[in-house]
């Protein structure tokens, strides 16, 4: 990270946010990826792909939820949510049960099995974890949560279940 010589509380003028906002960018595309592949070589462990843990860790964490639901928390389309909802009930992990609320968007849940398999895979992802050095403080990770939620806000608005936006063609002068 850069050092901008402006180690205040005092918030950043928008000149200054942008690019310290862009290293953050710059860096958590390598750390998804990363995670992703070791997500990745876990699944020969666990036997889960990427998409079907994120759907029962989401189903762990809040309790059942539909699928648009599951896909407006994770920013991925519904149809890539039934496909790991899919996946996951294939192997028992997840079941469809009647929406009080709406008849026509099943809730999922959990299974046992589902819950046993979540857990362990959280199990192992947190002993990973605890390996992270730099003597971070709660004080660090809060203030990177609000760094990353406030980022996450300015992107509410991105419609992830429509077709991409056509590239702008910029006119010569």
């Amino acid at each position: 990270m850069s050092d901008s010589g402006n180690d205040t509380d005092e918030p950043l003028p928008p000149d200054e946010l942008g690019p310290r906002l862009m290293e953050v960018f710059d860096l958590v595309g390598p750390l998804y990826r990363r995670v992703q592949r070791e997500v990745e070589r876990g699944e020969a462990v666990e036997g889960l792909s990427v998409g079907v843990r994120a759907v029962l860790d989401l189903l762990r964490r809040h309790g059942p939820m539909t699928v648009p639901q599951m896909g407006r928390a994770q920013a991925i389309s519904r149809q890539f949510v039934q496909r790991m909802v899919n996946d996951a009930a294939a192997r028992d992990l997840v079941e469809s049960t009647p929406n009080p609320a709406h008849r026509r968007s099943s809730l999922i849940r959990l299974t046992d099995g589902g819950r046993a398999a979540i857990t362990a895979v959280v199990a192992r992802e947190h002993a990973v974890l605890r390996e992270v050095g730099g003597d971070l403080t709660d004080a660090d990770l809060r203030a990177c949560v609000h760094v990353l939620t406030q980022m996450l806000a300015l992107f509410d608005t991105v419609d992830v279940d429509g077709p991409p936006p056509r590239p702008v063609r910029a006119t010569p002068p």
